[in-house]
This record gives C-alpha cells, sequence and structure tokens, in this order.
C-alpha cells in the first residue's frame, strides 16, 4: 500500500510514447496485484482457464507489457524478496482484509449485488508462488528481464534508478521516493478507462511522471526529512501517529526540522524509529542482475499460454506484432539520439 503523497508531489501527465527508449523498473508485486484487482469479471470472478486457475495476472503482464514494449519502452520487472520482518503486521492485516472481504463478496453475489460484489472482490486479491512463477516465466519468452530483490522490490528497483541502470521506476506507490529514486512513473501498468466504484461514470487514469528532486524543492525539504515525515503518517512499517496525514506531517517537520525534534515538541513516541529509517535509507540491495532485452520467443509464449493457460491465440499473436512494432521503435529511438 505504500505511504500517501499524493497531494504534496509535483507530477507531470505524461504518454506511453514519452518513454521510448528509456528502461523502467517496474516493482513486479505491485503490478500483479493491480492486474489480480482490476482484471476480472462483472461479479468479481477474477479471469480463469479451463481448469480453474486464475489468469489475471498473466493476462494483465503479457497485454500490457506487450502495450509497454510496443512503444519502444525498455521494462524490467523487480520481483520481492523474503519481507521485512516490520512488515508481517501489515502483511497479517491485509490478510484478515481479504478474508472479511471474501465474505462480503460471496455474500453480494448471492444476493445479486453485482458492484458491491466486484468491489469487494478487488480486495480479495492473492498472489500466490505458483502465480508469480508463471509471470516469470512469461517474461523470460517476451525477453523481458527479470531482478530479484533482497527484501523490498520498490526498494531495490529504486537503487537501480539512482545508479542510473534504468532511467526511473514504476509503481502505484510513492514508497520509491523514500527509497530516493530520482523518477517515479504512476499508472505505467493500469492507464486507461476505469469505471468508478457504484457509479455509472468512467475516468481516464492517466501516466504520472513524478520527480523527486522538483518535488522536495516544491515543498522545501531533503529526502531525509520525507522519509521522517512519512514514518509520522505511518508507512508499512510503523502505525504512525493517529490523526496525522500528509499536510499536517509537512507542517511539523518544516517547523521542528527532525522527527526527534517533533516528538519532543509533541510528546509522541514512535516505536523502532532508527531501524524504520534505515529501511527506507539504507535497505538491503543487491547488484546481482542483468539488463538484457531480447526478442520474444513466439513459439514459447503461444505454447505457455494458449495450449497450457488457454488464451485466445488470435489476441496473443496480434500482441505479438505490437511487441515487433516495437523492436522498431526501439532502434528508431537509437537512431534518432543521432540526430
Amino acid at each position: 500500500m505504500g505511504v500517501n503523497l499524493a497531494g504534496l508531489v509535483t507530477h507531470e501527465v505524461k504518454l506511453l510514447e514519452d518513454f521510448r527508449g528509456k528502461a523502467i523498473a517496474i516493482d513486479a508485486y505491485n503490478a500483479l496485484y493491480q492486474f489480480l484487482s482490476i482484471i476480472r469479471q462483472p461479479d468479481g470472478t477474477p479471469l480463469m482457464d479451463r481448469t480453474g486457475r486464475v489468469t489475471s495476472h498473466l493476462s494483465g503482464l503479457f497485454y500490457r507489457t506487450s502495450n509497454i514494449l510496443r512503444e519502444g519502452v525498455l521494462p524490467v520487472y523487480v520481483f520481492d524478496g523474503a519481507p521485512h520482518p516490520l512488515k508481517r503486521g501489515v502483511l497479517e492485516g491485509r490478510m484478515r482484509v481479504r478474508r472479511r472481504a471474501e465474505k462480503e463478496w460471496k455474500k453480494a453475489v448471492r444476493e445479486g449485488d453485482l458492484e458491491t460484489a466486484r468491489t469487494k472482490a478487488q480486495q480479495t486479491a492473492l498472489l500466490t508462488e505458483e502465480m508469480i512463477k508463471s509471470s516469470t516465466e512469461l517474461l523470460g519468452l517476451m525477453g523481458v528481464p527479470v531482478a530479484q530483490a533482497l527484501q523490498d522490490g520498490e526498494a531495490q528497483a529504486s537503487y537501480m534508478a539512482s545508479k542510473g541502470d534504468v532511467w526511473g521506476t514504476g509503481s502505484q506507490d510513492y514508497d520509491s521516493l523514500l527509497y530516493g529514486c530520482p523518477r517515479l512513473v504512476k499508472n505505467l501498468a493500469i492507464s486507461g478507462r476505469r469505471k468508478l466504484p457504484r457509479r455509472r461514470e468512467y475516468v481516464e487514469v492517466n501516466i504520472e511522471l513524478i520527480d523527486l528532486k522538483a518535488s522536495l524543492e516544491n515543498i522545501g525539504i531533503n529526502r531525509e526529512q520525507l522519509v521522517d515525515m512519512s514514518i509520522l503518517m505511518g508507512t508499512d512499517f510503523n502505525d504512525g501517529i493517529r490523526g496525522i496525514g500528509p499536510k499536517r506531517a509537512l507542517s511539523l517537520i518544516q517547523e521542528h526540522g527532525d522527527l526527534e525534534s517533533v516528538m519532543r515538541a509533541k510528546d509522541i513516541v514512535i516505536e523502532d524509529l532508527e531501524e524504520v529509517r534505515h529501511i527506507f535509507l539504507r535497505p538491503r540491495l543487491t547488484d546481482d542482475y542483468q539488463l538484457e532485452w531480447r526478442e520474444p520467443d513466439g513459439e514459447g509464449i503461444i505454447e505457455l499460454l494458449c495450449d497450457e493457460f488457454h488464451f485466445s491465440q488470435d489476441r496473443v499473436v496480434s500482441a505479438l506484432r505490437r511487441i515487433k512494432v516495437g523492436l522498431l521503435n526501439r532502434e528508431q529511438s537509437k537512431l534518432d539520439k543521432w540526430f
């Protein structure tokens, strides 16, 4: 879920083609959970093959990545490692929400309330080891590199961006900024027309580019202070202080300078403060990754998606054509640098 910095950061609306020729490290778990949540049937049931295996994650991963590749963008998916011990509480809380939502989803289906059913179903998404395995296999066949993080995938992706190995990160969360990523691309994997819950209205979800340096300069703090104000609000690793949102947290840090001074002035205590800071400012990282984009294995993709998971071969072949267009766009972007 991450920390909520909406309204504080500086963002620009972009088109997918604006990132042509640029490598972007995508938080894989973040993207896959989005696909599992959004790609569902009217009653909230996920897409499944003939044997009942969920395929929403593969559908989103294949078709969205195909669109990204078509524009000549270079994605790399970064997968989480073992979660930090401080994140266990958040994960347990999510599991409780998931169980409650599943009961409410089934009840809504029985009552014929499809709007509620779909809304509740989106909260039941669960990424399994088998889904992760099939996702990495698909990406390999698509010629898209995969990186394995030691702990948090978003931290690893941000590190790769700060090193200059990739241009930026792609995630729905703002945590990349806390980890020091210079550029965060939101909605890269889910942009497009989306229906509003419980309303007969649709909104256009645009791709947003958030620049860390510009955002920090705009609100007048540094990255360490951004981490401190986020800890005040609450992160995936601590609960934060009740009643403190983004604007209040920013005001307190601007007034007092750092979190210790805020705690003294307001007589509050934040447990594990230094450890949470350490997670964002000095996370566990690895240089054990390779960034090499290859031509897709069309036959292998058809065998996996169509033969094993019963995807429409016509749709898969059409997506493969889009990827080929992307290879041409990528080569053209290389030539454009010379003119």
